[in-house]
């Protein structure tokens, strides 16, 4: 059986590839026929992630043990088959490429072609730049510090239609039951 994944980025909203692959390769086939298709270092640290609909992380594959949870069943890419994890179309992935910045690639598998086998995966679609695998941590923290900017407002922003109508009168506001309440 092959697998289709569709893989897209928000950190670059041009790019999608397509990867075709045969259901008994292993993780670390699909992550090194991704990094093939957009030109990452295949020795860096990442990892997939099974998701719900939701996109809410259930199961890690990684590549190297890091042993951090010993609580938690740790699943290696050169020994997870794709099949043993992936039994559905539509199934949703996470591919974490950057484990300082916590990216990721969003991938589902959107199609299973049964009684066809794959020698070597496939890139079947290739549009647009790949985001880079890598980004300088000062650029990175001044892009968030940036956006936490844009978030919270400023005292300038706060005028009365922010805190509701300028008819509000704060003695029409009754705190019941806070006079019978012992606050010591």
């Amino acid at each position: 059986m092959i697998f289709n994944f569709r893989i897209v980025s928000d950190g670059a909203e041009t790019f999608k590839r397509e990867i075709k692959i045969d259901a008994q390769a292993t993780f670390l086939d699909l992550k090194n026929a991704i990094c093939d298709s957009v030109g990452y270092d295949k020795t860096m640290m990442d990892s997939f992630f099974i998701c719900d609909d939701g996109w809410e992380k259930r199961k890690e594959i990684t590549y190297e043990d890091m042993d951090l949870d010993s609580d938690q069943e740790a699943w290696l890419m050169d020994d997870a088959v794709l099949e043993d994890f992936i039994d559905d179309e539509g199934q949703k992935l996470l591919f974490v490429f950057d484990y300082m910045t916590d990216r990721a690639m969003f991938m589902e598998m959107t199609e299973m072609i049964p009684g066809k086998t794959l020698k070597d995966p496939v890139c079947t679609l290739s549009l647009g730049q790949a985001p880079k695998q890598t980004v300088d941590m000062d650029e990175f923290d001044a892009q968030v510090d940036a956006k936490a900017a844009k978030a919270i407002p400023s005292a300038e922003d706060l005028d009365e239609e922010f805190y509701g109508s300028d008819a509000y009168n704060p003695d029409e506001f009754e705190a019941e039951g806070f006079d019978e309440m012992d606050f010591n």
